[in-house]
């Protein structure tokens, strides 16, 4: 029987390349290579795709490119290919594939445009579908969907390029807000260009800076509490990982945090009761539907001292690597890396999708 040919894609033009690296590098290696072919395509940060031939190990020190391990490809736009051009010396060659799954963290990745190409190509994509990335990674779509079904969302205004102008209308945004207040880039991702502002006289330079991340700027009200997790795998039926809590002891949980834990832990499972897990739990599907998530994702959520559930983010691509919040969620619910890349692989490729 022909194993199925899985393209796992990695890099990309994000501020968060790097991290993608280490995510594409665990899956890699807990596939099931009796089962799959992986085939897997880098892009790197000008946006250029190449098919890689080279070792796995070369991937998290960013070692990947070289001339003798990657040839140029491209989206074939002939859906009856569904697949690669590969742009060899020699000519143009075909590489037909059975599904892709982008690991690919935060902007022209997790935003749904990479999504988007695999789909006009025929290309069975495993995760979120082109819209519900791109809903997802818009801050303020996400939260209007979330608050229709429901759940409480923070206050927020948005701020446009030109509105930049408008510094007294800023001003009584953060106003009404209140301090301290969050300014995020509007479809960044998570992780860069976030400032908690604490006093008025920084709102504007906090602003400033968002935007050198995306075209909208979004002002947020901070919530009383702690960020709580919860990981979540399919599409009709769905399992759901245990809560996770992030324990700050200053500052949020920027990117540097992340991916040190230099001053915040996480405790998987939540030090929280079961009612407010399974709370948590049921918060979390509810917001996964409505967004339209299939396959995976990871809900944020905060708690507050009230045991108030607000919305905060959905990430449609969270981390994946062995010692990442979402397979570690997956861990303590009983299913171990190895299985969840399994069932993604089998919810798309024994479908026939």
């Amino acid at each position: 029987m022909r194993r199925k040919r899985i393209a796992v894609l990695f890099g990309g033009c994000s501020s968060e390349y790097e991290v993608s690296l280490q995510s594409a590098y665990a899956v890699a290696e807990h596939l099931d290579v009796e089962k799959y072919e992986v085939i897997l395509i880098g892009i790197d940060k000008t946006g250029a795709w190449y098919l890689y031939q080279g070792a796995y190990a070369d991937l998290p020190g960013d070692h990947w490119k070289r001339k003798e391990t990657c040839i140029p490809a491209a989206v074939s736009p002939d859906k009856n290919l569904h697949g690669l051009l590969l742009l060899k010396e020699t000519g143009v060659e075909t590489l037909p594939l059975d599904a892709a799954l982008p690991i690919l963290h935060g902007k022209n990745g997790e935003d749904g445009t990479v999504q988007g190409a695999l789909e006009l190509a025929g290309i069975p994509v495993i995760g979120c579908n082109t819209m519900s990335s791109a809903i997802c990674m818009d801050k303020e779509t996400a939260h209007r969907l979330a608050h229709e079904c429901g759940v409480k969302v923070p206050a927020s205004y948005i701020i446009t390029k030109a509105g930049l102008r408008e510094k007294e209308q800023i001003t009584a945004y953060g106003k009404a807000l209140g301090y301290p207040l969050f300014v995020k880039p509007l479809r960044a991702g998570s992780s860069f260009g976030i400032t908690r502002v604490g006093e008025p006289e920084a709102l504007l330079k906090a602003v400033e800076y968002a935007f050198t991340y995306d075209s909208q700027v979004i002002l947020e009200e901070m919530i009383e509490g702690f960020e709580v997790g919860c990981a979540v795998l399919g599409t009709e039926e769905l399992t759901l990982g245990a809560v996770d809590e992030i324990e700050l002891s200053e500052g949020f949980f920027d990117y540097t945090e992340k991916y040190t834990l230099k001053s915040s832990k996480i405790h998987v499972p939540a030090r929280i009761s079961q009612e407010q897990a399974q709370e948590i739990k049921e918060t979390a599907v509810r917001i996964y539907r409505a967004l339209g998530c299939s396959h995976f994702a990871r809900v944020d959520l905060f708690l507050t001292p009230e045991g108030e559930i607000y919305f905060n983010e959905v990430n449609t691509i969270p981390g994946f690597t062995s010692h990442s919040r979402f397979p570690n969620m997956l861990k303590e619910a009983g299913i171990s890396f190895e299985e969840i890349l399994t069932r993604l692989l089998e919810m798309v490729c024994d479908a026939g999708v």
